[in-house]
C-alpha cells in the first residue's frame, strides 16, 4: 500500500462524497484488483458509518498513513456530517474495528431496495448484510410473487426479507446459527412482515433433508454457503451433495439460485457439478453483480447462477 496507492483511495473517496447513495452501498472495491497496491481494501457507505476493511495485515507504516489520510478525510467540506468512521482489520482473528472518528455502533440501521436491516458493526466479521448480493435479493423481490421458497445458509435472511417483500406465500431458513435466523426475525420485523409465513430452522443442512421434504416441495430454492466453514461446510467437496438433493425439494417447473462467493472457484465449476449431480436442472443465466463490485477477472466476483428444472 504505497503512498500513491493511499492518495489513489483518497481522492475516490472524495469524489464519492459528492453524491452519496441513499442506501447502503460499496464505495470502493479494491478486491476486484482494479486499483494497484489497494487489492486487499474495501470502503462500505452504511449510511452514517463510512466501513474501511482491511483484508489482509499492512506494513505498520502503511497503516499509520492510511489512518493519517482517512482522519485527513474527516475534515474535508464534503465529509459527511454526523458520519462515524470505522476501520475494521479483517486479517485479525477477533476481526477488531477501530472508530477512527465518532464510535463504533452497538447495532446500525441500513436500507437497500427500501427494505431495512440491522448490522452488527465491531463485534463480528461479517456485519449481517453483503452489499455485493445486491442484484440478487432484487432478483428474489422481482420473482418470488406467490411462492415456496426454500433459503439455505440463511445467515441473517436478507433473501427473505426480500422474498416476502416481493409477495412469497412462505419461505423457510435454514441455517446453523441460532443467533443469525434471531437477527433474521428481527429484520423481518423491521420491515412489518408477517412471521406466520416465515419458518427459521437451526439446523444442519446435511441431517435435516427428511424435514426439508415434508416442508416443501419449494418453486425457489437459494443455496448462499461460504466457502469454507470450519468442520461444518467445504464449497469444493459438499456443494455436490447439496446439488444432487434439489430435486427432491422442488415443484415441477421449480428454480434454484446457486451462490458462490470464492474468487478461486469459476461459474464453470458449478455448471459442471450441476450437469454431473441434476443435470434436470438446466442453467438459465448467470445474474450480474452490481456494477460497484467491478472486478478485472469476471469469474473471480460473485457468482449467482439461475437453474431451472425442467
Amino acid at each position: 500500500m504505497t503512498p500513491t496507492a493511499i492518495a489513489t483511495l483518497q481522492q475516490h473517496l472524495l469524489a464519492a462524497f459528492v453524491d452519496l447513495p441513499d442506501e447502503a452501498r460499496r464505495l470502493f472495491h479494491g478486491r476486484g484488483r482494479c486499483w494497484p497496491g489497494l487489492e486487499q481494501v474495501t470502503v462500505d457507505w452504511l449510511q452514517g458509518v463510512l466501513l474501511v476493511s482491511l483484508f489482509r495485515e499492512p506494513a505498520a507504516d502503511e497503516l499509520t498513513q492510511l489512518r493519517a489520510m482517512l482522519l485527513e478525510l474527516t475534515g474535508a467540506p464534503a465529509w459527511p456530517c454526523g458520519c462515524h468512521l470505522l476501520l475494521q482489520q479483517r486479517y485479525r482473528p477477533d476481526s477488531a474495528t477501530e472508530a477512527l472518528f465518532g464510535e463504533v455502533p452497538e447495532t446500525w440501521e441500513v436500507q437497500e431496495g427500501g427494505l431495512r436491516y440491522l448490522l452488527d458493526l465491531g463485534r463480528k466479521q461479517n456485519n449481517g448484510l453483503f452489499l455485493d448480493m445486491r442484484l440478487g435479493r432484487q432478483w428474489v423481490r422481482e420473482h418470488a410473487a406467490g411462492l415456496r421458497v426454500l433459503n439455505l445458509f440463511a445467515y441473517t435472511c436478507a433473501f427473505s426479507v426480500a422474498a416476502i417483500a416481493g409477495g412469497a406465500a412462505r419461505v423457510v431458513n435454514l441455517d446453523m446459527s441460532r443467533p443469525a435466523l434471531s437477527r433474521g426475525r428481527d429484520n423481518h420485523r423491521l420491515n412489518g412482515h408477517d412471521l406466520g409465513r416465515v419458518s427459521f430452522l437451526g439446523h444442519d443442512l446435511f441431517n435435516s433433508w427428511g424435514k426439508l421434504r415434508r416442508e416443501g416441495p419449494f418453486e425457489l430454492v437459494i443455496v448462499d454457503p461460504p466457502s469454507f466453514q470450519k468442520g461444518s461446510f467445504v464449497l469444493t467437496r459438499d456443494y455436490a451433495r447439496i446439488m444432487r438433493r434439489l430435486p427432491e425439494l422442488l415443484a415441477p417447473g421449480g428454480q434454484v439460485l446457486l451462490c458462490c462467493n470464492d474468487p478461486g472457484i469459476a461459474p464453470g465449476f458449478l455448471v459442471e457439478e450441476m450437469a454431473r449431480e441434476a443435470p434436470q436442472l438446466a442453467l438459465v443465466e448467470r445474474l450480474a453483480n452490481p456494477p460497484e463490485f467491478v472486478d478485472s477477472d469476471p469469474d473471480a466476483g460473485l457468482k449467482v447462477l439461475l437453474f431451472r428444472q425442467g
